[in-house]
C-alpha cells in the first residue's frame, strides 16, 4: 500500500490542491527521504522559486512536475501529503516541507520513513531509476489485450508474481491482483505459459475492471491510506476476496482460504479457482 488506484487519486487531489503554487523554500526534516541529489540543501535550494504545472502517476509514484524540475516520489508503506496552512500545529512525523509563496505548506508525512523522492531535469527521470525500468500501465489506452498477451505469453513463472513484477506491468499490487485473478477465475499459482487465450482475455478484462471501479471509489483505505484531502477511500467495501479469510466467497459461498504465494499472502476461493487449473 498504496497501490495504483491509490496514488492515482492522490495525484488527482495534488493537482486541485496546488497546481499553478510556486514554491519560496524547503525544509528537510529527514534527510534519508531525499535520495537524489544526495545534499538536503541543494534540492531545496533547486526548488526555491519553482511553479508546480501539475502532478502525474507512474506506477506507484507521483511526477511532480514543476517549471524546469520533476520531483519523482514514492509513498512506500504509509507516506501522506497534505496541505496546510503555515501557522497549523506540524505533526511529529512530518519530514519534508514545501512552503509556497501563497503561505500554506504542501508536507510530506511518513511514520515508517521509507518514502523517497528523487529530483530530476525535466526528461531525465524518465530514463534513470527508479523510474527507468518500469512496464505497462494497465489503464493506459496501450494495455490492448493483445499487448497483455505479449507481456505474459510464455513465461515460465507463477501469474501472481508476474503480475506483481514492476517491470512487466505496473501498479496493481497485492491487493488488485488477487482481486483480478478471483473475479478471472484464475488461481494464483498457474504458470504464466499455461493459461488458454480465454484465460488470458478473461485476466485482461478482470485488471483493467477492478483498477477502474478502485480509482472511481477513491482506492481502499484497507490500513492507512488517506487522499491529499485527509479522506479515506471506499474500494475496501467492494473488495470480494482480499482480507476476507474464512468468509463465504460471494460467488458461490466457498469459505475463503488465505496461503502465501511468492512470498505475498494471497486469498482465494478453492472453488472459483480451483488448484487443479494451476498445475497443467
Amino acid at each position: 500500500m498504496p497501490e495504483l488506484p491509490e496514488v492515482e487519486t492522490v495525484k488527482r487531489t495534488l493537482n486541485e490542491l496546488i497546481k499553478g503554487k510556486q514554491i519560496e523554500n524547503v525544509t528537510v526534516r529527514l534527510p534519508r527521504i531525499i535520495q537524489r541529489p544526495d545534499d538536503t540543501q541543494a534540492f531545496a535550494h533547486m526548488l526555491a522559486g519553482h511553479s508546480v504545472v501539475h502532478v502525474e502517476r507512474r506506477g506507484k509514484f507521483l511526477r511532480f512536475v514543476f517549471d524546469g524540475l520533476v520531483m519523482v516520489s514514492h509513498l512506500r508503506m504509509e507516506g501522506r501529503y497534505g496541505l496546510f496552512q503555515g501557522d497549523e500545529l506540524l505533526d511529529k512525523h512530518t519530514h519534508v516541507i514545501f512552503h509556497f509563496t501563497d503561505g500554506t505548506e504542501l508536507r510530506y508525512t511518513d511514520v515508517r520513513q521509507f518514502g523517497t523522492m528523487h529530483l530530476f531535469q525535466p526528461g531525465e527521470d524518465l530514463l534513470l531509476k527508479p523510474l527507468s525500468k518500469l512496464g505497462q500501465e494497465p489503464l493506459d489506452p496501450s494495455f490492448t489485450v493483445e499487448r497483455f498477451k505479449e507481456i505474459v505469453s510464455g513465461k515460465n513463472t507463477k501469474i501472481k508474481p508476474l503480475l506483481l513484477n514492476q517491470e512487466y506491468v505496473v501498479g496493481i499490487g497485492n491487493i488488485y491482483v488477487d482481486e483480478a485473478l478471483h473475479r478471472a477465475g484464475i488461481h494464483p499459482e498457474v504458470s504464466a505459459k499455461a493459461l488458454t487465450e480465454e484465460q488470458l482475455n478473461k485476466l485482461h478484462h478482470a485488471i483493467v475492471a477492478t483498477l477502474t471501479e478502485a480509482v472511481n471509489a477513491g482506492g481502499s483505505s484497507v490500513k492507512s491510506y488517506v487522499n491529499g484531502q485527509g479522506e479515506s477511500g471506499s474500494y475496501q467495501q467492494q473488495l470480494l476476496i482480499y482480507g476476507r479469510k474464512d468468509q463465504p466467497c460471494a460467488t458461490c459461498g466457498t469459505l475463503i482460504e488465505k496461503s502465501v504465494v511468492g512470498g505475498r499472502g494471497t486469498h482465494i476461493c478453492p472453488s472459483c479457482q480451483p488448484l487443479a487449473a494451476a498445475v497443467k
